[in-house]
């Protein structure tokens, strides 16, 4: 299977899992790429229109992981923006991933989840399965072995 990984990420945590993730997927036989979402110039709050440097095609993939961090409360604008802008996902299976500095994933991470499922799904996506890695927590390398290993087995 043809698996793209798209995420944004600010920090690195992000796409720091998203490499466990892709190794995770590479070693079951599926051929995976991680595309990092590039702002084109500077990203400031409150913008709405933001441009990429380029934006992945999510059509060339039988399945489709997006990860971003959570921004105050929230899935990040730039995954958001991403989303809306994407092509159809008709028919894709999808999961999601958020990373998160507070402790609890109720502390934004399942908005953020949660906003993300309800744009895929509105794009035709089949969202099953969803992972969020709270940054904070003193168990969060034992957190991230569980989330691969449950998204790796979603493929």
């Amino acid at each position: 299977m043809k698996i793209g990984i798209i995420i944004h990420s600010q920090t690195g945590n992000t796409h720091s899992v998203a490499l466990k993730l892709k190794e995770k997927l590479s070693a079951a036989g599926h051929s995976v790429d991680l595309e990092r979402l590039k702002v084109a110039g500077a990203l400031r709050r409150g913008i709405k229109d933001i441009q990429f440097e380029t934006l992945p095609n999510a059509g060339q993939y039988d399945a489709l992981v997006f990860g971003a961090p959570v921004e105050a409360f929230s899935l990040s604008p730039v995954m958001i923006s991403y989303l809306t802008q994407a092509a159809s996902l008709q028919s894709k299976k999808v999961a999601c991933l958020v990373t998160q500095f507070f402790p609890y994933p109720w502390m934004g991470g399942n908005r953020a989840i949660n906003q993300m499922k309800k744009i895929c799904e509105s794009k035709g996506a089949v969202v099953f399965g969803s992972e969020v890695i709270n940054w904070s927590s003193s168990r969060r390398n034992l957190k991230i072995i569980e989330a691969v290993d449950r998204l790796g087995r979603l493929f």
